[in-house]
């Protein structure tokens, strides 16, 4: 028998929670993973396994990872570990249109954890000076760049005007200015 848990069964045996007998029985060679926060130079390797699997799966071609995605994905804590990791990857890689799965692609869940909104902001920018070859006015560009944010966090306010670095108040006047809804 293979089995895993989170919890500490000993501890468990100890407060009376799990049976003493059981616990012997299943204990006869114990395996402790680090959490995947601790193994950091494990998740790149893991995502493009996982992009390989979803490429057979759903007849994709992706080929890897933008930079800033890597970034976000090394930063962030993931509460859920594997499981965690293989479930953004595989919402990537359904959303990933392109060969390259890159920021926008990414669960909400990373792209708004609080160490990853200057990579969500520079990304936005980097990619809207890609596709106006740096030739679209600056207010052409401050408003594609807030259009850009407000996709990436379905329309709320709060977290685009956070990743933005500018208050809601000023979000709503630069709405208004340019006549986004």
């Amino acid at each position: 028998i293979i089995a895993a848990t989170n919890r500490d069964l000993l501890q468990c045996v100890n407060e009376g929670v799990f049976r003493e007998d059981l616990y012997y029985r299943l204990k006869v060679m114990e395996i402790n993973l680090p959490l995947l926060k601790e193994r950091v130079e494990d998740i790149i390797p893991m995502a493009k396994l996982f992009i390989d699997q979803n490429n057979k799966e759903f007849s994709k071609k992706i080929k890897g990872i933008s930079e800033a995605a890597q970034k976000m994905l090394l930063s962030y804590t993931w509460p859920g570990n594997v499981r965690e990791l293989k479930n953004v990857i595989e919402r990537a890689s359904i959303l990933c249109q392109g060969e390259i799965i890159d920021v926008e692609h990414l669960a909400i869940e990373v792209q708004t954890a609080p160490q990853n909104e200057a990579i969500v902001s520079q990304a936005i920018a980097e990619n809207l000076e890609q596709e106006t070859g740096g030739s679209a006015s600056l207010q052409d560009m401050e408003k594609e760049h807030i259009i850009k944010t407000l996709k990436m966090f379905n329309g709320n306010k709060s977290k685009a005007a956070r990743v933005l670095e500018i208050s809601r108040s000023t979000l709503r006047e630069k709405l208004k200015q340019y006549g986004i809804a």
